[in-house]
């Protein structure tokens, strides 16, 4: 079976080898520092902002909740508010599903976009 490879072919590849075993780790440690600027480090900041967002609520601000429902909140608990959708209609939700904190007075422009 020597024929098929020649002795000086195959010790040539053994002669040349590998390179240092850091320098194969530069590549996975440049994409993990890439990773964690674009995308673990925004994610974290954006969870620790809705956490301050949702812990600040109060009754009489006026959210929007991961389902799209805009309300006023009625009431609040440790884990739940009570929001007012519409005029005696009121939903109960987890705080963790308020989306968004919008302007007061955005429920009153709403409804009388829709009057007209």
């Amino acid at each position: 079976m020597n024929f098929f490879i020649s002795d000086a072919l195959a010790e040539g590849a053994a002669v040349q080898g590998e390179p240092g075993g850091f320098m194969g780790f530069i590549p996975l440690i440049l994409i993990f520092v890439l990773f964690y600027f674009l995308l673990i480090r925004p994610q974290a900041k954006r969870a620790k902002e809705h956490k301050q967002m949702v812990a600040s609520l109060s009754k009489g601000d006026e959210v929007v909740s991961n389902g799209g429902l805009l309300g006023r909140i009625a009431e609040l608990d440790d884990s739940f508010i009570t929001m007012e959708i519409a005029d005696g209609v009121k939903v109960k939700v987890q705080r963790q599903s308020v989306m968004t904190l919008v302007p007061k007075g955005t429920i009153k422009g709403k409804a009388e976009e829709n009057n007209k």
